[in-house]
């Protein structure tokens, strides 16, 4: 067994885990895209950074290929992972604004504003639809091609291979498949169709405090929050 720190609490997992792996066993959520159980960790979309070592020496990481060792000391939600994480998906937001995914991710973190003209890509080259080709369905009908800004995802000379068994599996894990509710009718980049307008409960806190998923404390939010919570005490009062 290998033991470490995450946010502040020792955990131990077993040898050879990642820290995402360490993270998720004990319930604390890292928000993903290019990553799916049972394929090999890509540690592309780079939204599962977490923290690693105390300041003023620490450095940002992918926790999905990170490995637990041991004595590693772990944040998965300070001030400098937020806004790393909130810079990539602002700009994933702006690159495929049709994802529904990516949308509810936004949602999820509170992201108000989109500073970056919408792009409307429909690949985010996180290698999801490549890696389950070739490691689950066994086919490799599909894979990259070009380098830097030509680099896509592509089929052997743009031919549908005879190992492809039209199985589907590369729409099934992709990330930007899903449309989001308003499709291409919306107006702006960002949805915000989710987004909890109401406070968090530690806004003042350098690491986040709670990790309920979801959060309990904030399920009554909205502009009927307090007319809520008015009910529930009267109603215990009435008891």
């Amino acid at each position: 067994m290998v033991r470490l720190t995450i946010n502040g609490s020792p955990v131990q997992v077993d040898e050879g885990s990642t820290v995402l792996e360490a993270a998720r066993l004990y319930g604390i959520p890292i928000p993903t895209l290019c990553h799916a159980d049972g394929l090999t960790p890509y540690g592309a979309c780079r939204l599962c950074v977490v923290e690693i070592g105390t300041a003023p020496k620490s450095r940002l990481a992918a926790s999905c290929t990170t490995r637990a060792t041991e004595g590693l000391m772990v944040r998965t939600d300070s001030a400098r992972v937020d806004r790393a994480r909130r810079l990539l998906l602002e700009m994933y937001v702006a690159t495929s604004p049709q994802s529904k995914r990516i949308q509810d991710l936004a949602s999820a973190m509170g992201m108000r504003e989109c500073r970056y003209e919408a792009k409307h890509e429909t690949c985010i080259q996180c290698g999801l639809c490549v890696r389950i080709c070739n490691e689950q369905m066994m086919a490799g009908a599909i894979g990259f091609s070009g380098r830097g800004t030509t680099r896509k995802v592509s089929r052997p000379f743009d031919q549908t291979a005879d190992v492809c068994r039209q199985c589907g599996a590369c729409l099934y894990v992709c990330p930007v498949s899903e449309l989001r509710c308003q499709a291409g009718s919306a107006d702006t980049a960002l949805c915000n169709g989710c987004l909890n307008f109401s406070p968090p409960c530690f806004d003042s806190y350098d690491d986040a405090m709670c990790f309920l998923e979801p959060c309990h404390a904030c399920e009554l939010a909205g502009p009927f929050r307090a007319d809520a919570r008015t009910k529930i005490r009267a109603a215990a009062t009435a008891r």
